[in-house]
């Protein structure tokens, strides 16, 4: 078992969502004789989260619209804490990249009847930018990524597990991963020039939560063993609107679209009362993290529904407009047994994104020589809150840089590949195989504990007392964890070991989140203090990055630099900044 065989590649692409895609696809474009393996969970295309995107995708083509007032939605909806380069490059490249998706990939979005793109409203923007293909928008860009990518010679690595990044034997930079081959069980390990990261955050360890069930911080805590920088980790949005059906359906947390709100929908407490007024001046199309605020203040205040949310409705849009509009919404709601276009749903705010991830230049290059981060993983865009419709637009956008990047970085570089360092190798085989063989423990019931203290004390409103609370319920939910075992040693399609891996990643990004957001005593975006509610001032806006030094947690803050736009300024005339200022 200990024994791993080795395969040689040029670029390693770990992740198939949106961003590892594009990436291997960029790669490809800018240099055919690259040797491109994807390593990937589940199967290509069919797993992560960009395939459940629905809203869509935010882009600046609209007349009276600019790059100029994107790029400042942006920054001042993540509170002035966005690496400002990223954001500009976010926003520009996105307007290329939304043409590459249906000129050269054949994306149909929805269009006007004079044949332009439809955008749609979302919540925290100053103009309708979302560009989308109903209320289903990611399973049209995968499906065509797919397609493409698949024509291509990729070496497929599906349900390949990454267990760790290696470093190279002489300290130059990265060398290759450790993986097992989830049907066999056999060890791999994949050495290669580049590797791109790119393996979707997903905070599934709240109660609610919307992302992929496979989505289990493995990059980040990989990244964070390397003793790479995490920043902006306390910076976890919750999605207003999951579904709420009950505990007995993993449809519940599952998001109901940001369009909704922005279409014109309602949100009710309890007592059939709207109240998102009482609020924001914005109402229903406030941001995600002010709307997520308010919900979970009627429900602490009692004023719920049956299940202990509030409600969603659209019927005094009309039925009809509804159904036609949001055709999948409809659809799942009706599966739970509720009516969207014609009567109430239930929903509570939902983990949904995390904002933060690993330290990268604009071009995606992280600190550690020849490794590379896209999509949720990488960290900055978006600062304290990311707006809806900038997600899918960051990985591919993203993605696609990082192909470019490591083709260029690497190429004329065609001597023997490094070797990874063997103790690193050997502590990474270590604590795979901690489990087997070893009996006790019950990893579900950890998984609910380590649900239940995330949604209680590291949540949508925070305080000193509950998030050193939070500490420590994780202090002992990782003792019970490295207590607990898996029983046999048959690692062939071993789910339970599986889960256990998936919980270990779990449990060391949380405690990350934890101390993340007990350093930050101010509130920004997604993250509120209800201890220091102010925001602070934003001309000294500081980040929060986390090291692991010494196997201990070390959360230090890093200042904002104001690269292209500071507090007070903007991009646009005066008359347009006044609309966006806020």
């Amino acid at each position: 078992m200990r024994s791993p065989d080795t395969l040689d590649t040029d670029i390693l692409v770990i992740g198939a969502g949106g961003a590892g895609l594009f990436a291997a696809l960029h790669a490809l474009q800018a240099n055919p004789d690259l040797k491109v393996s994807i390593a990937v969970k589940g199967l290509l295309g069919k797993c992560g989260c960009t395939r459940m995107v629905q809203g869509g995708y935010n882009v600046a083509l609209s007349p009276g619209d600019s790059v100029e007032r994107h790029f400042m939605d942006t920054i001042i909806g993540g509170k002035w804490l966005p690496h400002q380069d990223m954001a500009w490059r976010l926003v520009e490249t996105a307007v290329t990249r939304v043409r590459e998706l249906e000129n050269e990939l054949g994306c149909f979005f929805d269009r006007n009847a004079d044949g332009s793109l439809h955008h749609k409203a979302f919540a925290g923007q100053t103009f309708d930018r979302t560009v989308h293909k109903g209320d289903l928008t990611g399973i049209e860009i995968i499906n065509r990524l797919m397609e493409q990518v698949r024509g291509l010679p990729v070496n497929r690595l599906e349900e390949h597990r990454v267990l760790g990044l290696l470093p190279a034997r002489d300290g130059g930079g990265i060398a290759g991963a450790l993986m097992t081959d989830m049907r066999s069980g056999e060890f791999r390990v994949v050495r290669a020039r580049a590797i791109l990261m790119g393996t979707g955050g997903g905070p599934t360890m709240y109660r609610y939560h919307t992302p992929s069930g496979d989505k289990s911080m493995d990059g980040l805590a990989m990244a964070l063993r390397l003793g790479l920088p995490l920043r902006d980790m306390e910076m976890v949005q919750f999605h207003p609107t999951g579904l709420l059906a009950g505990p007995d359906t993993r449809m519940t947390g599952t998001v109901l679209e940001e369009g909704l709100r922005g279409a014109g929908g309602h949100l009710l407490n309890g007592a059939g009362e709207r109240f998102m007024a009482n609020y924001d001046a914005a109402g229903e199309r406030a941001t995600r993290d002010i709307v997520s605020r308010a919900i979970y203040a009627e429900m602490r205040e009692g004023r719920t529904t049956p299940l202990g949310g509030v409600y969603i409705a659209m019927a005094h849009l009309g039925p009809e407009v509804v159904a036609k509009k949001f055709p999948g919404m409809v659809r799942r709601c009706a599966d739970c047994g509720f009516d969207l276009a014609a009567g109430r749903v239930e929903v509570v705010p939902t983990a949904h994104y995390l904002m933060g991830g690993v330290i990268c230049d604009r071009d995606t290059r992280t600190d550690l020589h020849g490794l590379y981060v896209a999509g949720e993983d990488a960290g900055g865009m978006h600062g304290a809150n990311r707006l809806g419709g900038n997600g899918v637009a960051n990985s591919t956008v993203f993605g696609g840089i990082a192909g470019e990047t490591m083709a260029a970085d690497i190429a004329g570089r065609r001597g023997a590949l490094a070797d990874p360092d063997p103790a690193a190798l050997e502590g990474e085989l270590d604590r795979a195989m901690a489990p087997l063989g070893r009996q006790g423990g019950d990893v579900h019931a950890i998984r609910d504990g380590l649900m239940d203290a995330m949604w209680d004390h590291v949540g949508i409103l925070r305080s000193r007392e509950g998030l050193e609370q939070g500490i420590a319920r994780l202090g002992e939910l990782r003792t019970a964890l490295d207590a607990s075992g898996i029983g046999g040693q048959d690692l062939r399609f071993n789910l339970s070991w599986h889960d256990w891996l998936n919980l270990d990643n779990l449990v060391t990004i949380s405690e990350v989140i934890c101390r993340a957001a007990l350093s930050r005593e101010d509130s920004r975006g997604a993250h509120f203090r209800e201890d220091f509610p102010e925001t602070g001032e934003l001309e000294t806006s500081a980040f929060t990055v986390v090291q692991r030094k010494n196997d201990a947690l070390h959360v230090t803050q890093s200042p904002v630099e104001f690269s292209i736009v500071r507090p007070g300024e903007s991009l646009l005339p005066a008359e347009a900044a006044a609309s966006v200022a806020r």
